[in-house]
């Protein structure tokens, strides 16, 4: 049985495959168009999702949506007969919600196929229960907790549940207005990241910070009940909704805070405006009483469930300095977190959503990396590099392994494809920027002459998995870099390149099982240096990551990058016969 899953008209629209019970392609839309969070109908991701399994349109038994417009309906008309919201905020949420109703046309125009050839039953799912369902049927526990918490979807912004097998019982929900997620969203435009997706730049700026102003932060957000509420004077959502523009592109959001806020906290700043202490601390403030609220949730759900088990999924379960604390300031001991939490992973949810729980089929199928995406061959990589004119070497897996560790010794930075492109915003070892991260010059050179980026944003260490214990204060798998733990003290000097200002590290843990090369390369490197971890980024340049190897020779010609690694190719900007044309394009990019 096949079954297409989609998340169409959020953010990181994306598209998933399951066969049978088992995850077979995931991949994001934007990783074709090139548009970072592309929102829409993620009609390139279908076809590819049919052309990786050989199958045809007319071989899909089930295509499911995360998304229902009669989803809570009537807490929809309640809040719209008391609340009056303006008839623009109405008017953009029919138009959103009329193009779901399209749903069987637009995948019939997707597969280049009329409606009637179609064969498969289409299901709307509410946003959330497709979050439940990503984070918690690919799971390995037969019972836990589940917290999904969000922005908003489907009128809903937090759902706390109890699962065993191929069921769950609904403990509490938070409805519109009240989200974690746009308090977040909402700090994030006030600090001057104006961009869909930037509150991960806030999670990375508050270690430079003191909690000066959580105080303040606790006015507009606190514990009610089991889970929470907003002030909603310091927002205007609520009362004119929130003007986003997903028509086929970036997400775009309008600031919703409300005059309110600046009175009392201070001016917005500008985007080109420096950084101060006081953006920092602002930051430090947001995440202490963010984390305050999910630590309250999480403990609240402790005490229903008693279970040993929770499962995080939803925008906010992205928080990795949180994630990272949950063992221990909650009793819980087991926390899972998909590849994929956030709305690109309710693609394959709303797909094991029909396979698991609507169909009642067993559950075979546990999440343990995320390489679902594209891949290109040796052969794909040569083609690319004779397209753009530029020389390589094909080298053996041996040599390669061994040529990319001494460069990296050397203090070259190295950018690293191989095998099928990662699911979700991290990369993790297949479509990687990679270094040495003794170097306490490291993290400027990468920010600044590649990814040209803010020069305070951390990168993550890629660890071996069995040396975890050894370098980080908690000792747990964390394959997704969906965590932040303590660094040891006394290794702080030994990695400073990706050890955050706070003496922490957003670590990936990689596994010989999941990921042999990219294991066996940070071994190699552990057996020359004594240290078993590489600084690990995405392989783009304020872009989507790279999916092809023609994109990823083009993202290395615009940047500073020393080597690129490309299946069984390297190419070296240093070696002599390197085109003059493509480093006077480099140095006019840096002057």
């Amino acid at each position: 049985m096949n079954i297409i899953g989609i998340n169409a008209y959020h953010g990181d629209a994306s598209a998933a495959l399951v066969v049978d019970g088992q995850l077979i392609a995931a991949v994001e839309e934007e990783r074709f168009n090139r548009i970072k969070h592309w929102a829409g109908f993620p009609a390139q991701s279908i076809r590819w999702c049919l052309e990786t399994a050989n199958l045809k349109p007319s071989d899909i038994d089930h295509v499911a949506v995360s998304f229902n417009p009669r989803a809570n309906l009537l807490r929809r008309l309640g809040f719209v007969a008391t609340h009056w919201p303006s008839f623009g905020a109405i008017l953009d949420r029919l138009r959103r919600q009329g193009k779901t109703l399209g749903l069987e046309e637009q995948f019939a125009a997707a597969v280049g196929q009329n409606q009637s050839a179609i064969r498969a039953k289409f299901h709307r799912i509410e946003h959330h229960q497709t979050h439940v369902a990503a984070g918690f049927l690919i799971s390995p526990f037969e019972e836990s907790a589940v917290l999904s918490v969000d922005g908003m979807g489907d009128f809903t912004s937090t759902l706390t549940a109890h699962a065993r097998g191929n069921d769950w019982t609904e403990l509490q929900r938070v409805f519109y207005p009240h989200s974690i997620g746009f308090l977040y969203t909402a700090i994030t435009m006030y600090l001057g990241f104006p961009y869909y997706g930037d509150e991960y730049k806030v999670m990375g700026l508050a270690p430079y910070g003191e909690p000066e102003f959580a105080d303040f932060f606790r006015r507009m957000i606190r514990p009610k009940g089991e889970t929470f509420e907003l002030n909603l004077d310091y927002f205007t959502h609520h009362k004119s909704g929130i003007k986003m523009s997903w028509n086929d592109g970036a997400p775009v959001i309008q600031p919703f805070f409300s005059e309110r806020l600046p009175r009392e906290l201070g001016p917005v700043r500008d985007r080109r405006q420096e950084m101060t202490s006081r953006h920092d601390n602002i930051a430090k403030s947001l995440q202490v009483v963010t984390e305050e609220i999910i630590m309250h949730m999480l403990n609240r759900l402790h005490d229903r469930t008693k279970s040993a088990n929770i499962c995080m999924t939803g925008g906010v379960a992205m928080n990795s300095v949180a994630n990272g604390k949950i063992t221990t300031q909650t009793p819980f001991r087991n926390v899972y977190i998909p590849a994929g939490a956030a709305d690109n992973g309710t693609s394959f949810g709303s797909a094991f959503y029909v396979w698991n729980h609507l169909l009642r089929k067993p559950r075979t199928f546990v999440q343990n990396h995320a390489y679902w995406g594209c891949q290109s061959t040796t052969e794909d990589a040569i083609a690319a590099a004779g397209l753009i004119g530029v020389p390589f070497e094909r080298l053996s897996e041996e040599e390669l392994v061994d040529r990319t560790t001494d460069l990296l010794i050397d203090g070259k930075v190295a950018g690293w494809f191989q095998g099928p492109m990662e699911f979700g915003a991290r990369a993790l070892g297949n479509r990687s920027l990679i270094a040495d991260p003794r170097r306490t010059d490291m993290r400027d050179i990468i920010n600044l002459r590649i990814k040209f980026r803010e020069k305070f944003r951390p990168f993550a260490p890629s660890i071996l998995e069995e040396q975890v214990g050894e370098w980080f204060e908690i000792d747990e798998a964390t394959p997704y870099m969906e965590k932040v733990f303590p660094i040891r003290k006394e290794k702080h000097s030994l990695i400073p390149a990706v050890t955050h200002v706070d003496g922490s590290g957003r670590l990936q843990t990689v596994s010989k099982q999941t990921n042999p090369l990219y294991h066996r390369l940070i071994s190699r490197f552990f057996q020359k240096t004594g240290v078993p971890i590489l600084l690990n980024t995405s392989l783009n340049e304020n872009e989507p990551i790279v999916r092809t190897p023609e994109e990823a020779i083009r993202c290395f010609l615009r940047t500073d990058m020393d080597v690129i690694v490309i299946g069984e190719i390297l190419i070296d900007r240093h070696r002599p016969d390197f085109p003059e044309q493509f480093r006077k394009r480099l140095e006019a990019k840096q002057d």
